[in-house]
């Protein structure tokens, strides 16, 4: 669905070079990584919101590279909201229609769908400065969602909430996901949200995409240092291997299969190892005596 090849983007001290990136139809797709490492230009790139210096970007079969934002069929949601504190909620959301012009009847429906949807129903004539950060979030999504975008672009959603709101609103976001009806792309930095939404994800460093898969094989199988940090992979050790052995110092670890060529160190998960005072068999692979 989203289709990024060589994308370069110069933004002065800090650059994007040729990204390449694809995320599928009605995908929950997670972009990660530490502050810094680019994910909000990559997300104003796909929107048009920055000019791009080399390559491409096709949502579907369209090539949006030169298409002006309001022409993309894509709405971005940033952390901090920007609603306009002067309309109330409802004219919050229908303000999203500003540049997708629709009919009377269908702006009314589309509006009572997103307030049943995202439990904003009653707050209607509210104005933002009287609403909370869950609810002012709600009502930025709403407005995202009402020109029925086919990309929805989240950037850091959840990071100006607190706990207790992050934890009310990760189950929209899964609602939203099992719709089906956008292709959703969330940049975030913290790890335990791609773990509770997303199906694929990239982590992203220094401008580049450092790994791209599963949440899952990024969380156990992680390809460099960077991303094993950044899952949260604290013991990492130099090795040399042979075969599906890891060599660390008089240490021999026993792996489940060759390491890929040119790694240089092993991973070994906290909650994967057991302590017991009983002494191991002698055949018991990766049992040391401490």
């Amino acid at each position: 669905m989203i289709s990024i090849e060589r994308l370069c983007v110069d933004r002065g001290e800090f650059s994007l070079r040729d990204l390449d990136l694809r995320i599928e139809e009605n995908d929950f797709f997670v972009l990660m990584g530490p502050s810094g490492a680019g994910k909000t230009v990559l997300l104003e790139a796909i929107a048009g919101l920055v000019p791009i210096s080399g390559g491409r970007i096709r949502i579907g079969a369209e090539e949006i590279t030169h298409l002006p934002p309001e022409r993309r069929g894509i709405s971005i949601v940033y952390q901090d909201y920007a609603l306009f504190p002067h309309l109330s909620v409802a004219a919050n959301i229908l303000y999203g229609l500003h540049f997708h012009p629709v009919a009377r009847d269908q702006r009314r429906r589309r509006l009572d769908e997103l307030l049943t949807l995202l439990n904003l129903r009653g707050l209607e004539e509210r104005y933002p400065d009287t609403l909370s950060g869950g609810e002012q979030q709600r009502v930025a999504m709403a407005r995202a969602l009402i020109i029925q975008p086919r990309v929805l672009l989240l950037d850091e959603p959840l990071s100006a909430l607190d706990p207790r709101l992050r934890e009310e609103f990760r189950p929209i976001l899964t609602q939203l996901q099992r719709r089906g009806t956008a292709t959703i792309l969330m940049v975030t930095h913290d790890f335990s949200d791609a773990l509770t939404l997303g199906g694929r994800a990239a982590v992203m460093n220094g401008g580049r995409i450092e790994q791209v898969g599963r949440v899952d094989d990024l969380f156990r199988r992680p390809q460099s240092a960077t991303v094993a940090e950044f899952v949260g992979m604290k013991n990492r050790f130099a090795a040399a291997f042979s075969g599906c052995e890891a060599r660390l110092g008089e240490l021999r670890i026993q792996l489940e299969q060759p390491p890929p060529t040119g790694a240089t160190m092993v991973a070994i998960r906290p909650e994967d190892l057991w302590v017991s005072d009983e002494e191991a068999a002698p055949h018991s692979a990766n049992s040391f005596t401490g």
